[in-house]
């Protein structure tokens, strides 16, 4: 059963139990109060429904899959999903943040025609010792130390400032903790924002980034329209974080806090021939690009957001998509939602707040956790995140 939009929905728990007493006759000893009822136990396991992955918010991939195999262009697909945006194209670099790389060097495969070069003053070194088999930079003070590993480390200068590695031709191999990972453009060791340690920033061109950013968002042997709205999504993203973020020395995280980027390991001929395919193009809002947000799977309901082009609406394509996400449920038990909230005492309920707005199918906005001592209200995104949900439309089953 749906929630009815707008309603508070709680999970009762027990009823407190009495006895009733007959009317004591006239002459008869008075009665002798009765016990008090113990109190209910709360519910041993509580069981949530419900559908989707993710926010809601934008294009949905199994949607965008499902409409494309009823015909629905790249095009018709974003305007669905994006309502009210138009066409543009847009370009440029992306500094995307290496966060496997964990520590404060940064460390490359020896490879022809790798370069070193100087943030601060733009000049640039050959790096082509025999026998070299690694090159390293690590902070100097404001500095930068470079080092070339042959048998062993040995220090090759000091760069002036800030510095980065260069390559024409190819991809650059970047050795972090555990492993090493091929990316294009050039690899930088920057200052953070905080001022300790060094960073690892990966300067690329936005097209080269899509490669290694469309197939690790959706399967690039998908059909071929709905990989392209992936592909212009996933650039108008890129973009509009660049230029509405102020992250110091990068724009964007290669993780889900973006969007994730794997390099050179990601690509795929598919995802290749979409970005090719749509190169350049974007979804414009105001003349600006747009805040495209997109996820897995929105269980046939548009989340609303804030923005006018985020609209509660009721997803046609989903249903039909093979999507796994359509129906899910998970068991809380009580020892699992007291250890969360231990200030609440015996779990007794949930209540549930959904959205007020019919097209948003029932979507959960706010949570109270009841218990015997205290409540403790979240918001529908805080209780999903504590329990693992996978998105805020699901109801007490």
């Amino acid at each position: 059963m749906r929630l009815i939009p707008g309603t508070v929905t709680t999970l009762v728990t027990g009823l407190a139990l009495g006895v009733a007493l007959p009317a004591a006759l006239p002459g008869s000893p008075p009665a002798a109060s009765a016990a008090p009822a113990a109190p209910a136990a709360g519910p041993e396991t509580v069981t949530l429904s419900g559908s989707g992955w993710g926010h809601g918010k934008g294009l949905s991939q199994w949607g965008a899959r499902g409409a494309a195999s009823q015909g629905l262009s790249a095009a018709q697909i974003l305007d669905f999903y994006y309502p009210g945006t138009q066409p543009g194209q847009a370009g440029g670099s992306v500094k995307v943040l290496i966060t496997a790389d964990t520590s404060s060097n940064v460390v490359v495969q020896h490879r022809a025609r790798l370069k070193v070069r100087s943030l601060e003053t733009g000049r640039s070194w050959k790096l082509g010792k025999r026998g070299a088999k690694r090159w390293k930079l690590t902070a100097h003070g404001g500095d930068t130390k470079l080092s070339v590993r042959t048998n062993r480390w040995r220090k090759v200068r000091i760069i002036p400032g800030q510095a980065e590695f260069t390559a024409r031709g190819g991809a650059i191999r970047l050795y972090v903790p555990g492993g090493s990972a091929d990316y294009r453009g050039r690899i930088r060791s920057v200052v953070p924002t905080g001022g300790q340690g060094r960073d690892t920033v990966n300067v690329v061109g936005v097209e080269k980034y899509l490669r290694g950013v469309v197939p690790s968002e959706m399967p690039a042997t998908w059909h071929p329209q709905a990989v392209q709205a992936q592909a212009v999504a996933a650039r108008t993203y890129a973009i509009f974080e660049r230029d509405n973020n102020d992250r110091g020395p990068f724009d964007v995280y290669d993780t889900i806090q973006s969007q994730v980027y794997r390099g050179v390991a990601a690509e795929q001929p598919g995802s290749d021939a979409a970005i090719k395919a749509t190169a350049r193009q974007v979804r414009t809002y105001g003349g600006a690009p747009a805040f495209t947000q997109f996820s897995s799977s929105n269980g046939g309901w548009t989340a609303p957001g804030t923005l006018p082009y985020q609209v509660a609406k009721a997803d046609p394509y989903e249903a039909g998509s093979g999507n796994p996400n359509n129906s899910w449920s998970v068991p809380l038990t009580d020892d699992a939602i007291e250890a969360q909230f231990p200030e609440i005492g015996d779990f007794e309920r949930f209540e549930l707040v959904t959205h007020p707005d019919p097209n948003a199918g029932g979507r959960v906005t706010g949570v109270k956790v009841v218990g015997a001592t205290t409540s403790t209200p979240l918001t529908g995104d805080q209780f999903r995140v504590r329990f693992g949900l996978r998105s805020t439309l699901f109801r007490l089953a």
